[in-house]
Parts: structure tokens; sequence; C-alpha cells
């Protein structure tokens, strides 16, 4: 099972956080703080996975990618595959680049409702939905098809909101 994901800048700040399993916040920031502790520590030359079994308990293991000014983070327990998950990340990480043109750490924190959409259509509680990021674009698009049509439709008779001045 997918324990976390996380994604920060290289200043350690978080620019998307999503736990599978219920940590208070002040938890949460801890183990926030634990992992950039480890991650700004490692040399370029090592590997990208991380056994955190300190840090998030037993049998528990971090892959990261570290892309321009962001880490992106995967917590998960043995069940998953270390593999798969850097796989993963590649996917989330395709996708955004997708969407944004060129993902950056602005698209992070001014799109923040898209980046937990995207983040939901490829994991939902802690399992794997989809590794496709062709099948994440299209749900995206779809998602947002929805969205503009919605929001077109007025709640209110035209012949009413003629009358209030809309």
């Amino acid at each position: 099972m997918i324990r976390a994901v996380i994604v920060m800048n290289t200043q350690g700040k978080p620019r998307l956080t999503k736990f599978y399993d219920f940590q208070p916040p002040e938890k949460q920031q801890e183990m926030i703080r634990k992992v950039f502790g480890v991650l700004c520590n490692r040399p370029e030359n090592v590997s990208n996975f991380i056994q955190a079994d300190d840090i998030f308990g037993p049998d528990c293991k971090i892959v990261y990618k570290h892309l321009a000014t962001l880490y992106f983070i995967f917590v998960f327990d043995s069940s998953e595959n270390e593999l798969a998950m850097l796989d993963l990340i590649q996917v989330f990480v395709e996708t955004l680049d997708r969407c944004f043109k060129n993902v950056c750490e602005l698209d992070v924190v001014f799109n923040f409702n898209k980046m937990h959409t995207i983040l939901n259509e490829i994991i939902l509680g802690g399992q794997v939905l989809e590794t496709s990021s062709e099948e994440v674009m299209k749900a995206i698009e779809e998602i947002s098809r929805l969205e503009k049509s919605t929001s077109a439709v007025s709640l209110i008779p035209k012949a009413v909101s003629g009358k209030l001045g809309r």
C-alpha cells in the first residue's frame, strides 16, 4: 500500500501532501521534516530508494525523484514494488507535464486542486488505479469538460434572473 505522496521543493517546503493512513497534522509535519532531512543530505550519485522504518514505521520505504526544484516522494510498504513506484512517479510527472506544459513549482502552488485530481486518478486510498498517462489525461479532460458544462448551468430560471437584474 502507498502510505503517502509528498511533493516538496528543495528548501523543504511541502507543495503537495497526501497521506493515505491517518496521521495527525503535527505528526505529518514531523515526518515531512525528517524526509527532507534525509533527502537534502543524500549525494546525487546514490539510489533513489530509502528504507524509512525510523520515519514511517516498520517495513516502509521511500522512493523519490528530484526534478528541477521539486522532490516527488512516494512512501510505501513491502506490498509494493520499488521499481513500480519509481515508474508511478514518472507517470505522475508526465501527466503533470502534459497538463501544465513543463510543470514547475508555481504550477504546483497555483493549481493544487488539479494536482490532487490528477493524483486521485492515479492513486486512490493508497492503491494504484491507473498507470497510463494517456488514460489519466483522458479522465482529467473529461472532468474539465464536465466542470465547464456544469458551471454554465444556472440554478435560477432565466425568467427569474431577468427580474433580479442578473
